[in-house]
């Protein structure tokens, strides 16, 4: 790299939504909030704490509410954020940090070998990959190596459902798709048609920044389904690999 910025590692940390449980869900408050400190711990840039609820349905306001008070609590109550590496020096991070490095490098060098991620993508390694995770992780689950706390551990069988979930409602959804309906009637005809065309030709170029065009079919009012649309008729729609 030519410039020292390029070095930087920028990253953002989202808290881990597979780890949530649709059983005891209160428990997934403790769950995110060490998550959360071990991404602010880890130096993280931006952080998305997941709400407790997310096993069950859409975050409702409350839980969603909850989630953001974690991270406050953290930063203006814990201090967490006022030490720039307040992990430095551990022999135990240290050495966990360069294992990781480590297997990220033979991640990279296997891509590479491969021809890149676009050509790895098309052969499904990540996926495959994915998937072997996940199959390990719960097979040790059911194999009892790895506890779930109100789980496989601790569980009441006689639990009952005791929090408030997201209800959607139809009024809001028939609001919407009024307002929907409102805008198509309302927009210029004209002016939409030749802001989707222009999306339509200069995708077909294939060496064209779309942005500016997308941005004119936005000021056109073209829906994100309507966009999305012309870019499937172009493109193709992407058919994920089956990973074994």
């Amino acid at each position: 790299a030519e410039n020292e910025r390029s070095t930087w590692m920028r990253f953002h940390t989202q808290t881990a939504g597979v780890s949530l449980t649709a059983q005891q869900p209160l428990n997934n408050l403790t769950r995110v909030a060490i998550q959360a400190l071990a991404g602010i711990l880890g130096g993280t840039q931006s952080l998305h704490t997941d709400a407790y609820d997310e096993a069950w349905a859409v975050p409702s306001e409350d839980a969603a509410l909850l989630a953001l008070r974690q991270q406050q609590i953290l930063a203006e109550e814990a201090g967490v954020a006022n030490t720039v590496d307040p992990l430095g020096g551990s022999y135990f991070v240290e050495t966990l940090t360069n294992q990781t490095e480590q297997r990220a490098w033979a991640y990279i060098k296997r891509i590479d070998e491969m021809g890149g991620m676009v050509r790895a993508l098309e052969a499904g390694y990540p996926q495959a990959e994915i998937a072997d995770s996940a199959y390990e992780q719960q097979r040790e689950i059911g194999a009892h190596e790895r506890e779930i706390v109100g789980v496989t551990k601790f569980a009441d069988p006689d639990e009952e459902l005791k929090i408030p979930l997201l209800a959607i409602s139809e009024v809001q959804e028939r609001r919407h798709l009024d307002r929907l309906a409102r805008v198509r009637s309302e927009r210029d005809s004209a002016a939409h048609a030749a802001a989707i065309r222009r999306l339509e030709d200069e995708a077909r170029r294939g060496d064209v920044n779309l942005m500016p065009a997308i941005v004119a079919a936005v000021e056109a009012y073209a829906t994100v389904g309507e966009m999305c649309g012309v870019l499937r008729t172009v493109y193709g729609e992407y058919k994920e690999p089956l990973a074994v």
